[in-house]
């Protein structure tokens, strides 16, 4: 990150390069656990009565509230950073 802000890149090519990644991630995560996620409710449905396996507004409330926090959570430190002085991060890298 201190090399491409030492290049010139600007706050927002940083932010959505960090981002960007994160989100890719959380992606494939959230893509992953909803089918693991369905997967378990046909286990739960014969464990606990009246369970429904695919609830899609409790899929889609929990898929979208760990998307926020996973992108919030990629944020921070990425605004952290860009609020350093390049030459110090540079320094440390």
């Amino acid at each position: 990150m201190g090399i491409r802000v030492a290049l010139g890149a600007g706050r927002r090519e940083i932010l959505s390069a960090s981002l960007g990644r994160a989100f890719r991630l959380l992606v494939f995560g959230s893509i992953a656990g909803l089918g693991l996620g369905v997967l378990a409710g046909r286990v739960l449905t014969y464990i606990v009565y009246e369970a429904t396996p695919k609830d899609p507004a409790v899929l889609l409330g929990v898929t979208a509230t760990m998307l926020l926090l996973g992108l919030v959570a990629a944020w921070i430190p990425a605004r952290r950073a860009l609020a350093v002085d390049p030459l110090i991060l540079l320094r440390e890298e």
